[in-house]
């Protein structure tokens, strides 16, 4: 019985890691290229303008297109590097912090979301604009209440050193290596907690929420692993249940939608934190916008559903 389990649990493993590697390697590739042509340097030429709208400095825009293009932790040694000479307050890295967690990783992570059916163009939508309209409304609403104006302290420091090629390669070696490791965690440990009745119960209490969001309980256990550990996480599961005909196409959507906006909120959330950003912001209030734009996105597609519904029903 253990071996027939443990070959079942290996044999979804692989399928998703698989899976999840068409799509990984080829999109890593990609972000290096583009950035070794100055791919990041073009991007922050072009949101330079834009952080002013949000009330940030226009240098800042490097550190956003370094998110943009490649992932937390390179954003926020580009930050430690590019604030030197700056004193930003709290709420101004708040803003800054916000459009790295939403836009981070976005042609990695708008890869993994087309491989499970979401568009680029929602994905795009979400991490850009939803990140820049979370940070706008931030900055106005700190700005209005006078809301942590105080000097922001860094609490991290980080000396940015040359990588080649080939420690670069191994860097990525070693994160992909890892993220097989962390699947057959994660795997194991949903369906040990199915078993013993957890699973149900984290269903139950977080029911409102999923129920706002029209959010399923077959999609609701994975999309709590994809907010507590990352969008890629979230969506490689949701490779093994779409394939098993669990989940459908919608409850992808709304899932994948909310990951875009709210994902990884332990780790990342702590990772800001360290630049001196303040928590209400980069976690609560990114929660809340999460849940109000997927329920607005959910009510949308019922109207959608119900037009195309009464248009198949009407009478000729």
């Amino acid at each position: 019985m253990f071996v027939k389990t443990m070959k079942s649990v290996f044999q979804e493993v692989s399928q998703v890691y698989l899976t999840l590697l068409k799509v990984m390697v080829p999109a890593i590739i990609v972000v290096k290229i583009l950035d070794l042509l100055g791919g990041t340097q073009w991007l922050a030429e072009i949101l330079a303008p834009v952080m002013k709208l949000v009330g940030l400095p226009e240098q800042l825009g490097l550190v956003w297109a370094t998110a943009i293009l490649t992932n937390i932790f390179t954003a926020m040694v580009v930050f430690v590097d590019t604030t030197a000479q700056l004193e930003l307050s709290v709420a101004q890295v708040s803003v800054i912090g916000l459009l790295i967690l939403i836009s981070h990783s976005v042609l990695i992570e708008g890869a993994v979301a087309k491989m499970v059916g979401v568009s680029w163009r929602l994905t795009i939508s979400l991490k850009i604009g939803g990140g820049l309209l979370l940070a706008a409304l931030v900055n106005w609403l700190y700005t209005a209440m006078d809301y942590q104006q105080q000097a922001a302290v860094l609490l991290w420091q980080h000396e940015i050193k040359e990588q080649t090629l080939i420690q670069w390669g191994l860097d990525q070696l070693q994160m992909l290596i890892s993220i097989f490791f962390i699947i057959s965690a994660l795997i194991i440990l949903l369906r040990i907690l199915k078993k013993i009745g957890v699973e149900s119960l984290l269903q139950k209490l977080l029911s409102p929420i999923f129920k706002l969001l029209s959010i399923t309980k077959d999609a609701s256990n994975i999309t709590i692993t994809g907010i507590t550990l990352g969008l890629s996480y979230g969506a490689g599961l949701l490779i093994s249940e779409i394939k098993k005909g669990h989940i459908g196409k919608k409850d992808v959507l709304l899932s994948i939608s909310f990951l875009s906006l709210a994902h990884s909120l332990i780790e990342d959330t702590l990772l800001i934190l360290l630049l001196g950003a303040d928590v209400i912001a980069i976690l609560w209030l990114r929660i809340i916008f999460a849940i109000v734009i997927v329920a607005l996105l959910a009510k949308y597609i019922a109207i959608k559903e119900s037009i195309q519904l009464k248009a198949l029903t009407k009478p000729q």
